[in-house]
């Protein structure tokens, strides 16, 4: 599993809600969010302040341009107006160090250098007869920060088909989880491993499953008292084709 980006340490979002109208013949929405992106701890910054109209992108402040640029027609008179204001430009140009750099020495300490073990366990969906179909389960649960890899091996050699992964999913006291399971028809003898590499820890977690070793579990607990049941979830969970 991969995060998708490899050095951004840490991303500070915030969102302002510009207007929100409600009316009975129509309604819009309009948004702006200021966005600080970080490469190899603040070595190299770029900071963002995109505008929204309804879901779409129509003007942004890039540091890395120096100036706004309209990315719609709607866009067009606001990034000519303030492109003319020195003032709100030189403004926008010191966020990379008055916004960003300056939370990111705040925040590092907890957001940065914080590390969380993650707990592995191994399990089938299903209990199956030997050689049936069946979905092995591999729930990594309470790590942080959000970059991890997952494999599933069988017999040593990595699996690359029939694995499906559920992607991050935040747990909400700033951990996270993850599920990668990958589809088999087990067979007997064959040993599947379960490989979990974090920043947390100087050496891969395995966990291994055989028909020998295995004590399903049909559920699992996860944070905040939810349960995950891939057979159960049905369209509430989201499953992908590949590592996250």
């Amino acid at each position: 599993m991969h995060g998708n980006e490899a050095f951004p340490l840490l991303r500070r979002l915030t969102t302002e809600m510009r207007f929100l109208h409600l009316a009975k013949a129509a309604h819009f929405l309009e948004y702006s969010t200021s966005e600080c992106h970080f490469f190899n701890g603040t070595e190299r910054v770029r900071y963002l302040d995109r505008y929204f109209y309804n879901g779409k992108e129509y003007v942004r402040f890039d540091s890395d341009v120096g100036e706004y640029r309209a990315l719609t027609e709607l866009g067009r008179r606001s990034a000519e107006y303030w492109n003319g204001q020195q003032d709100i430009l030189e403004q926008k140009r010191a966020k990379v160090d008055t916004y960003c750099r300056h939370n990111y020495a705040v925040s590092e300490s907890f957001l940065v250098q914080r590390r969380v073990e993650p707990t592995v366990t191994v399990y089938p969906a299903k209990t199956q007869p030997r050689q049936h179909h069946n979905l092995l389960v591999c729930s990594v649960n309470g790590f942080y920060p959000g970059h991890i890899e997952v494999r599933w091996l069988r017999n040593g050699q990595e699996e690359e088909a029939g694995v499906i992964s559920t992607g991050l999913i935040r747990n909400g006291d700033w951990t996270f989880q993850t599920l990668v399971m990958l589809e088999t028809v087990p067979q007997s003898g064959e040993v599947y491993t379960c490989q979990v590499e974090h920043p947390s820890q100087t050496s891969p977690v395995t966990v291994e499953w055989s028909e020998q070793l295995s004590d399903p579990i049909n559920s699992l607990p996860t944070k905040e008292g939810t349960f995950l049941i891939p057979e159960c979830q049905g369209p509430r969970l989201s499953l992908r084709r590949a590592r996250c």
